[in-house]
């Protein structure tokens, strides 16, 4: 028995109505396990491919289904498909607006003005970009070097990865710290990322770091600490400014970036931006998120070779939030309120404790953001957040004599 045309076609768009449903709804439900996360993640990310896809469903489905009844719950599926996504749609403006206003209360309302122009030159001029959904984000041309063995701890090489502006010169360094939960990652993660960064005029630094839980803590960030000064030492090399380095990281990596810029013996450091870095791991391991769809308590064993109830002096060493106590390089904190593996709040917690302590500090939230929103890179959430980082880093680069 075979379906006439028509009837195959009213199947197909009930099928595709609730398809998209199932997708977007990942924008605003709480994943309960790592194969849903990556949905949960995603989703708000492609909400204007989502849109228009319930957009396109909901017109199929009015005037290709003919039984009432079937048209009705099609069309009701792709009407809360559209609404979920332009929820987040809606709010873009709102929230660039609520950033920008962070941004310039830091920093002052005039501190575009001290921005290089060398680096102000290739910015994004918009902090969203909807062409930049669907097309994706120009990147530039960079030089890439791969496969750079910087240290050779236990026997292990580390290696790293160098991204360079087209033309020879001299340029700040911004050192990026991959994600993975302090077990998994190399440097090639969030490639585009550094090739955009590079073309802005950085020689990019991705290093790595021995994992967990075969290397636990400090044994990253001793190799962080390590590449920090093998950097500054071969700067010349990589045309890279020994004087004007920055560090970015992802999750695990921004939870070292931030350890290793605010040790007291650390070399100078103009500028740390942490994306959704856990900061307070005591504080992590006592209240986990709910769901919590990585097992925050595992991991933070793993990584730091015990329990809270084994090891509390290991993990208020091992919490960025503890080294508040002398000054520090400004801080960009970027955070997503749906992030299921680091809270939004404890980002807001780290803000209000730099800032109370006399240190530069701005805390970006993203509403409809989880945990690893840039994971795509033209995706809503990275637009707002790249617009606003090389802002920030340019910010700090430019100030005092380095610029």
């Amino acid at each position: 028995m075979f379906f006439k045309p028509k009837k195959l076609l009213s199947w197909l768009a009930l099928l595709a109505s609730f398809t998209n449903l199932f997708l977007s709804s990942w924008i605003i439900l709480p994943a309960p396990n790592m194969f849903l996360l990556t949905l949960a993640v995603g989703a708000p990310e492609v909400s204007p491919w989502l849109f228009l896809l319930n957009l396109l469903c909901l017109l199929l489905s009015f005037f290709s289904i003919r039984r009432r009844k079937i048209r009705r719950l099609a069309c009701t599926a792709s009407l809360i498909g559209l609404l979920i996504c332009g929820w987040v749609l809606v709010n873009i403006p709102f929230t660039q607006m609520q950033m920008d206003k962070a941004m310039k209360q830091e920093l002052g309302a005039n501190y575009l003005e001290k921005i290089p122009v060398q680096l102000s030159a290739k910015m994004q001029t918009h902090p969203f970009n909807l062409v930049n959904s669907f097309r994706g984000i120009a990147l530039g041309k960079t030089r890439h070097q791969k496969d750079i063995i910087f240290a050779n701890p236990a026997g292990v090489p580390l290696k790293m990865e160098v991204y360079q502006p087209p033309e020879v010169g001299k340029y700040p360094a911004a050192i990026v710290i991959y994600a993975g939960a302090w077990q998994r990652g190399n440097p090639s993660a969030n490639a585009e990322f550094n090739q955009y960064i590079a073309h802005q005029g950085y020689t990019v630094f991705a290093i790595a770091y021995r994992h967990a839980p075969k290397y636990q803590f400090p044994s990253q960030l001793d190799d962080v600490r390590t590449a920090l000064n093998f950097i500054r030492k071969h700067a010349a090399e990589y045309e890279a400014d020994p004087e004007r380095i920055v560090l970015l990281g992802r999750s695990a990596g921004a939870h070292l970036a931030m350890l290793a810029a605010y040790q007291p013996d650390a070399p100078p450091i103009r500028a740390v931006v942490s994306y959704y870095g856990p900061v307070n791991l005591t504080e992590g391991y006592k209240t986990p998120p709910s769901p919590d769809p990585i097992n925050s308590r595992a991991v933070l064993r793993a990584f730091l070779g015990g329990s809270l109830e084994e090891l509390p002096n290991q993990y208020r060493i091992a919490s960025p939030i503890n080294y508040l106590t002398h000054p520090l390089p400004p801080t960009l904190l970027i955070y997503g309120s749906r992030d299921h593996l680091v809270q939004a709040r404890f980002g807001r917690q780290m803000y209000e404790r730099l800032h109370d302590s006399g240190n530069t500090a701005i805390f970006l939230e993203i509403p409809w953001a989880e945990h690893a929103f840039d994971a795509v890179f033209n995706g809503v959430s990275n637009q707002l957040a790249l617009y606003h980082t090389e802002r920030f880093l340019a910010w700090a680069l430019g100030i005092g004599n380095g610029a």
